[in-house]
């Protein structure tokens, strides 16, 4: 069992200091521009995103890091170690000031996630993962295990769904499987993170609209409270690639209902480059 105690003290610190950062801004008029269409930035998440990176660098000189505001690399990755940050996800939620964003940081080693932290700066709450070991939540300085390792009720699951980029399969998929409970929810981080602290069993995004910063942490935080976090097809996420895409889509879900919602993806034969 590998320690990352480090790792996790360093993403932790550098997540809460970025979220101060981002708060200050949210309380402030800020301005909005687009790096492409329907896809707006801010200040905040660009300022967020030099903070955590220049923090990791400093920890951390020999790992890779790939930020979403960063510029991508086009070369093929020359480290074991890298660490994956969504300084603000979520940004269409920071816009709309409704609470419901915040920041990612994932690290994996060989191409596989090992841990994560995802912090939401409007409650104050940070989740932290280890794969396949242990996760928790700290909130008001205190700590909290995470389990998430069976369905509420396995007939009729309930589902955390995208305030802001709803998939238009999600009510084929809801009949499908059964689903009679929805959450709205912005930020890829906090509907995992609702999930492993047993608010809903499943979340799905069947298209290519995730990017490998929107699954690493929260990969690492849902498997480590005991759930599944895969794509569609039921195989491993891509990590340590030129392409940052999830081409086939995620699926995070409890255990016990991983390979129903797999088999129901499938029978739908739901095309991910749709």
């Amino acid at each position: 069992m590998s320690d990352w105690s480090h790792e996790i003290e360093i993403a932790s610190h550098l997540a809460r200091q970025a979220g101060r950062r981002i708060m200050t801004i949210y309380e402030q008029d800020f301005a909005i521009s687009y790096k492409g269409t329907n896809d707006p930035v801010t200040e905040a998440d660009q300022e967020a995103n030099a903070i955590i990176v220049e923090g990791l660098t400093a920890s951390f000189p020999h790992d890779e890091i790939i930020a979403e505001e960063s510029p991508q690399p086009l070369h093929s990755h020359k480290t074991d170690r890298i660490w994956y940050v969504d300084p603000l996800d979520g940004t269409k939620e920071f816009i709309s000031r409704n609470g419901e964003f915040s920041i990612m940081i994932g690290l994996t080693l060989n191409a596989r996630t090992q841990l994560g932290i995802v912090y939401w700066p409007t409650g104050d709450q940070l989740l932290a993962g280890i794969t396949d070991q242990e996760a928790w939540m700290e909130q008001h300085g205190v700590r909290h295990p995470l389990r998430a390792a069976q369905a509420k009720c396995s007939s009729a699951l309930s589902i955390v769904a995208s305030r802001s980029h709803r998939s238009p399969h999600l009510s084929t998929i809801k009949q499908t499987l059964n689903i009679q409970e929805e959450h709205p929810m912005g930020s890829v981080g906090l509907k995992i993170g609702f999930i492993a602290q047993g608010g809903a069993d499943l979340y799905i995004e069947p298209g290519p609209y995730t990017k490998a910063w929107d699954a690493c942490a929260p990969e690492a935080i849902l498997r480590g409270a005991g759930g599944c976090f895969t794509d569609v097809h039921g195989n491993p996420i891509q990590y340590g690639t030129s392409e940052f895409r999830n081409l086939h889509g995620v699926v995070g879900c409890t255990k016990d209902c991983h390979q129903r919602v797999i088999q129901a993806l499938t029978g739908l034969c739901i095309s991910c480059e749709s």
